[in-house]
């Protein structure tokens, strides 16, 4: 199981999101040494944080990233003489990429030399990339602008030009009754209730797992094993609860990493949950996942994982043997549960709030479902006798599993072909292909066709037609929302949205509004209409937004208030569309980190952080158009509470208009 979370870690490197500490975990300098009128010595020293380290050039492939140094316009300006050395490395196995690893603690030392061709150049650049990692492993650059007039140091951060200061200044509002975006609104409340549901999620997908075969028939050996094997009937039950206990606890330890994001960089999260590549190689890992449901291979983790913790359960004993029996659970049902917490990981970042703190929440419930039934058991061992017998109902589980996963990547790709304005998966065609989808579950589960791991054709349950007729209704329900019959409310926020469609459309924002998607244009605009402004932080893969804009800006209370009395301008953090070229800027922060701005969604997430301090979305802020604020920031609440937020906006704004 740890192994299927480096894997997904990994993933997110390999897709190049580079962040950065507040606090650098390796700080870098360099020195430069003249040997003759042609050749110099350029040695690269980190000092690198307390339980960080850093990969060497010549660590083993098949394992974690190599430092790779790259000197521009060498073979051209100058040559490398020999390689790049080093200083003293550490050598360790790695359990988890099975190779020996090759790193630096404490300090990393590079040595290179070079020989000019060109005796005029008299400044090199070169860029050292390296993987530095504690729990998680984060990929950076450190660029070096090398003098050869001198042994000196260099700043190793790019320098913020004049052109980059002016757009930085820019960004920064000066925003009147800033004090009022510090006050506990009502959204607050929808946030803790959304964690309940997230919560909620993890343990129905916790139960779910206990109706595989990769499960259900571990429950009542289990709970046999630690009755009969205590000679006291307490000791049993208690070893049994312990068991359940450590179930949940190794699920709530896999979600900690995550939580490590928030500390590298405010936006990460939102960059993983919109990345284009990401959202691509969701929906093929989510297909991948749906046909090992459907029978056509296994989802394994290796067999020797399991047997070691085996083995150490019964070697250990007590306590930690427990532990190690816990462990041993999780690995074994991975071709099971791999894809539900795939799911529950890949669902965690559609939802509204702290991706982090949503995966805990999911984890705990799912670890919580899987772990109850060994407590309870274990109380009422008569109860053992009512389960029912292994069988064909089983696989049936995993096949509808199977088709629900297989929805679930259609939505990860069109994340990417929303936040990457491909225009392929329009709103019709993802319906349509939900449709064809449910339309084959109801299909396979009246008996019309059979998948490879299906038993012999017996008669059909009740349970079975009724989830088929759950199928063929869901599938109705879509065919009557693509021809507008209905407005598919209860799915808000997983097809694309209503303007996202075929069909030309008159405008291109939510619901047939008129919006702005440049802040200094709607301000322009409030200002020559002298209106208060709806300041709409959002996103194209921002499953809450759709559901805000669909279920309460669609409201005929609402609609009116924003239609009519507000300039609405709204920004998405997650538009990947390139600035034009004089746009593009570096920010540095007050910390003194440096980021580049290159996209559109890079400058509004970037203005929103500095300026709301906030990085969720939706994101909500009524101003003047002297920028004064209104009101508290709301985020995702009911029709009631925001057309009270809106009204109250306004009697703010009149006031101020009348003094």
């Amino acid at each position: 199981m740890r192994k299927y979370y480096i894997f997904i870690v990994t993933l997110f490197i390999a897709l190049g999101i580079n962040a950065q500490t507040e606090e650098e975990p390796a700080l870098w300098s360099h020195a430069v040494q003249k040997i003759s009128d042609t050749e110099y010595e350029i040695t690269f020293s980190g000092k690198i944080m307390e339980g960080w380290h850093v990969y060497s050039q010549y660590t083993a492939e098949g394992g974690s990233l190599p430092s790779e140094f790259t000197f521009e316009k060498a073979g051209e300006d100058y040559e490398l003489v020999g390689k790049t050395l080093e200083s003293e490395t550490i050598t360790e196995y790695s359990d988890i990429f099975e190779v020996d690893e090759t790193f630096f603690k404490e300090e990393a030392i590079f040595t290179q030399k070079i020989k000019l061709l060109n005796p005029e150049v008299r400044q090199i650049t070169i860029n050292l990339f390296y993987q530095i990692c504690k729990e998680v492993c984060i990929p950076m650059d450190a660029y070096f602008q090398v003098s050869l007039d001198g042994n000196q140091f260099v700043a190793t951060e790019k320098e913020v030009g004049a052109e980059s200061l002016a757009l930085s200044t820019s960004l920064k509002l000066d925003l009147k009754n800033k004090d009022l975006l510090n006050q506990e609104s009502a959204s607050n409340v929808k946030k803790k209730s959304g964690l309940w549901m997230v919560f909620g999620l993890g343990f129905l997908g916790g139960l779910i797992a206990l109706l595989t075969p990769c499960v259900f028939p571990m429950v009542p050996l289990t709970v046999s094993f630690f009755t009969k094997q205590s000679q006291q009937k307490s000791k049993g039950i208690t070893n049994a609860m312990l068991y359940g206990f450590f179930i949940v606890l190794i699920y709530f330890l896999l979600s900690l990493p995550f939580h490590l994001f928030d500390s590298v960089d405010s936006q990460i999260l939102n960059t993983i949950a919109t990345n284009i590549w990401l959202n691509v190689l969701f929906f093929v890992i989510f297909v991948f996942f749906a046909f090992s449901f459907f029978g056509y291979y296994e989802l394994t983790l290796p067999s020797s994982w399991a047997n070691k913790m085996d083995a150490a359960s019964t070697k250990v004993g007590g306590g930690l043997g427990i532990f190690f029996m816990a462990l041993t659970l999780a690995i074994v049902s991975f071709s099971c549960t791999g894809p539900i917490l795939g799911g529950l990981l890949g669902s965690t970042t559609l939802a509204e709030g702290d991706v982090a703190t949503n995966l805990t929440a999911g984890m705990v419930g799912f670890g919580l479902a899987l772990a109850l039934p060994f407590g309870l058991f274990a109380l009422f061992p008569a109860w053992l006798n009512s389960l029912p017998k292994s069988g064909g109902w089983m696989t049936t589980v995993k096949v509808v599993l199977g088709f629900l996963e297989l929805a679930l990547a259609f939505k990860f790709l069109s994340n990417a072909d929303l936040v990457g304005n491909w225009g392929i998966l329009k709103r019709e065609l993802f319906l349509g292909i939900w449709i064809v989808i449910f339309v084959l579950m109801a299909l396979y589960l009246f008996g019309v066709f059979r998948f490879p791991h299906d038993g012999p054709k017996q008669k059909l349950s009740n349970a079975r037609k009724l989830t088929g007729l759950v199928s063929v209704a869901f599938a109705t329900y879509l065919v009557l929302g693509m021809m507008n019959f209905t407005n598919l409310k209860l799915l808000s926020g997983f097809p694309p949205p209503d303007f996202y469609t075929l069909s030309a459309s008159e405008s291109d924002c939510p619901l047939g509004l008129d919006c702005f998607k440049d802040f200094e244009e709607g301000v322009a605009y409030a200002q020559e209409q002298n209106k208060p402004i709806l300041l709409d932080f959002t996103g194209w893969a921002c499953v809450n937004c759709r559901k805000m804009e669909e279920n309460v800006w669609s409201d005929p209370k609402v609609y009116p208030l924003i239609n009519e009395e507000y300039v609405l301008i709204s920004l998405y953090v997650d538009d990947r569309k390139e600035l034009p070229e004089d746009e593009k800027f570096d920010y540095q922060f007050d910390s003194g980190r440096i980021k580049n701005i290159s996209t559109i969604g890079q400058k509004w997430g970037t203005f929103q952080t500095i300026n709301f301090n906030a990085a969720s979305q939706p994101y909500y802020v009524l101003l003047s158009p002297n920028l004064e604020i209104l009101n508290d920031a709301i985020q995702y609440v009911d029709v009631a509470q925001y057309e009270q937020w809106l009204k109250s906006g306004l009697e703010t704004y009149q006031l101020s208009m009348n003094k």
